[in-house]
C-alpha cells in the first residue's frame, strides 16, 4: 500500500492491520511463498501431522496449512524502542518520520500480538516518556497504540538511556527492536547496544529517514534550523552538498559499524517506502537469527556430545 495514502488515515490501528494484512497477502501471492514465511513458531504442515496443531487463524489469513511449534516455548517477549524526538517530527512528504515511525511500530505490535508473542513499548526523546510492560492480553494492544498516539513536547535525543532502561527490567532474554533516525552521537551507542547483546537479547535497529536528508534537496540558499537545538545555519546547497553528504554517510556507516559488531541487525527505511517492506526487513532478521540460534545450539550439543 501507498505510504502517502496510508497516511491518511487517521485510526492507527486500522492503519497497522491494513499493512499487516497486505503483507500476509504479499506473501500467499509470492512464489517464494515455502521459503519466506518459516517463522520460528510455525512450519508447513506435512502429511501424517496431528491436525490439532494446525493453526486456523493463520490458514484464514494465508490459505495455506501450518503447524504451531510448542507455543508456550516460542513466545517472544518483545520491547518496541520508539523514537519521539524532534528530530523526528522533520518530514519534507505529507507526514513525517515520526508518523511513519509510529505506524511501523503499531503495525509490529498489531503482528506480533497475532503472534501470541508478548509486546511492551518504550518512547523516548532526551528522557524516557511511556514505558508499557511486555504484556499478551486483551486490550494490551490498544494500550500501546494510545501511547503512539500521543502528543510528545521532547526536544533532544538519548538513545542510551532506553537501552540501558531495557536492560535493566528485562531478565529473560527477548527481542529489542529500536525504531529511531539515529541522528545523535554514537560515542556510548557501541556499548549500550553490547550491554543488550551481553544479556542474550536479540537486537533489530530500524533507521527512518526522510528522502530530503539522505540527499540534501535543497536548491536554493537557505537558512536551515536545528529542530533539536534551535540552532540557525546558512546553508549554500552548491558549497555544502558534497561537504553534507560526506559527513552523513560517515555517520551512518558508523552506525553500521557499531551494529555489526557487536550483533545487531539494522535496516534503513525511507519514509516514502511501503510499510510492507520494513515489516519484512523485521521478520527476515527474526528468521535469520533463529535460524543461527538453532544451528549455533546444535553445534554446541555436538561438542558436547562428542
Amino acid at each position: 500500500m501507498d505510504p502517502h495514502a496510508l497516511m491518511r488515515i487517521k485510526n492507527l490501528q486500522l492503519r497497522s492491520k491494513l499493512v499487516v494484512e497486505g503483507f500476509f497477502g504479499g506473501l500467499h501471492r509470492s512464489p517464494l511463498h515455502g521459503a519466506s514465511v518459516e517463522f520460528s513458531e510455525y512450519r508447513a504442515y506435512s502429511p501424517g501431522d496431528d491436525p490439532r496443531g494446525l493453526d486456523w487463524k493463520l490458514f484464514a489469513r494465508t490459505d495455506r496449512y501450518y503447524i504451531k511449534k510448542f507455543e508456550d516455548e516460542t513466545n517472544r517477549r518483545c520491547y518496541l524502542l520508539v523514537d519521539q524526538s524532534q528530530s523526528m517530527g522533520y518530514g519534507s512528504l505529507e507526514y513525517t518520520k515520526m508518523e511513519y515511525a509510529r505506524t511501523l511500530a503499531a503495525t509490529l505490535a498489531y503482528f506480533l500480538t497475532l503472534q501470541r508473542d508478548h509486546v511492551g513499548l518504550m518512547t523516548f526523546d532526551e528522557a524516557i516518556a511511556d514505558v508499557v510492560p511486555a504484556r499478551s492480553r486483551v486490550g494490551h494492544l490498544r494500550q500501546i497504540l494510545g501511547c503512539l498516539a500521543r502528543p510528545t513536547s521532547g526536544s533532544g535525543t538519548d538513545i542510551n538511556g532506553p537501552i540501558s532502561q531495557i536492560a535493566a527490567i528485562t531478565r529473560r532474554r527477548g527481542l529489542v527492536v529500536l525504531i529511531s533516525d539515529m541522528l545523535s552521537p554514537t560515542e556510548e551507542l557501541q556499548r549500550s547496544l553490547a550491554l543488550l547483546r551481553s544479556r542474550q537479547h536479540e537486537v533489530i535497529v530500524l533507521r527512518i529517514l526522510d528522502p530530503n536528508e539522505v540527499h540534501l534537496s535543497v536548491d536554493e540558499s537557505k537558512v536551515l534550523v536545528d529542530m533539536e537545538t534551535g540552532r540557525k545555519i546558512q546553508v549554500d546547497p552548491d558549497a555544502t552538498r558534497k561537504a553534507y553528504q560526506a559527513a552523513f554517510q560517515e555517520h551512518a556507516e558508523a552506525v553500521e559499524s557499531i551494529c555489526n559488531a557487536v550483533g545487531a541487525a539494522i535496516y534503513t527505511s525511507t519514509t516514502d517506502r511501503p510499510l510492507q517492506e520494513s515489516l519484512s526487513d523485521f521478520v527476515s532478521a527474526h528468521q535469520r537469527r533463529c535460524v543461527g540460534a538453532s544451528r549455533s545450539g546444535m553445534l554446541s550439543s555436538g561438542g558436547t556430545s562428542g
